[in-house]
């Protein structure tokens, strides 16, 4: 296992990302309701987003360890995920499904499986992203809207930041008075996102590049770059889609072991 993972993990020498976006920060002002409740609107077209399919670059660290790997995606809302981690030749290195809040990793090169998991930890685990099927069909959307309660404050005439009482915030961001409002970040406890290079389809707006990192006092932290290409929408996915062709001869393999011995796991100075 450990040999087929560390070939999605290969070290890498390009940069993490580009530099991160520089957020407003300070109280604000309140932002007028009529106002905000339009821009929130503009910025929720994503909602219209019920599939996506994609090929995805990914480039950054990860538990101390450069990254480079290729993945092919698809989600489906409301909570449904498939990432197959792409190599060179043969076998993917793995295949991760979740519907609602079960996930399967299989690990084709070593014959181990791992079911009935949850979304989040299983592909924290392997990624060192806890994120579950709900949350990466918004992420690869660029779909991550606020909390109904949220309070609108906003910077100029250019920014919007809704924050909960929880501690997420949610930025919201237009070219210029009179442009149409866009999700460009977000912060939450598990994670925290950018968006970049917008694509314009059908349905709206998807970011072509995401950036994923973990929150300061994360304790593996990632600095994930995500690279879009290949984008469709709203295509009609198959149910197997969602499922996975077990093995027979598959051994199980539990969520402690992946951890103990996923890449993951081993120092950032290799050894």
């Amino acid at each position: 296992m450990k040999r087929a993972l560390a070939a999605l993990l290969a070290v890498a020498s390009a940069s993490c990302g580009p530099p991160h976006l520089t957020l407003p920060s300070g109280a604000g002002t309140p932002a007028e309701p009529s106002a905000a409740s339009e821009a929130l609107q503009q910025a929720s077209r994503c909602r219209g987003v019920r599939t996506l399919t994609a090929e995805i670059a990914v480039s950054g660290s990860a538990g101390g360890r450069r990254v480079r790997g290729r993945l092919t995606g698809g989600v489906e809302r409301p909570a449904s995920a498939r990432l197959e981690a792409v190599a060179p030749f043969g076998q993917p290195l793995f295949i991760f499904v979740a519907t609602g809040d079960v996930a399967t990793l299989l690990l084709p090169r070593d014959n181990r499986i791992l079911e009935h998991g949850r979304p989040d930890e299983v592909l924290d685990a392997v990624s060192g992203v806890p994120a579950d099927a709900a949350a990466l069909a918004d992420l690869v959307s660029g779909c991550v809207t606020p909390a109904p309660t949220s309070e609108a404050r906003a910077f100029g005439d250019t920014w919007l930041r809704y924050a909960s009482g929880a501690g997420d915030a949610t930025y919201l961001r237009r070219d210029r008075p009179g442009a149409p409002w866009r999700v460009v970040a977000a912060e939450r406890r598990a994670w925290h996102v950018e968006f970049g290079a917008f694509l314009t389809l059908a349905s709206g707006e998807i970011p072509s590049l995401i950036r994923l990192t973990s929150p300061a006092a994360a304790a593996s932290p990632f600095d994930l770059k995500l690279s879009l290409s290949q984008v469709e929408v709203n295509v009609t996915l198959k149910p197997q889609t969602f499922t996975v062709q077990t093995p027979k001869s598959a051994q199980p393999i539990t969520i402690e072991e992946l951890r103990q011995s996923g890449p993951l796991a081993q120092k950032g100075d290799g050894r």
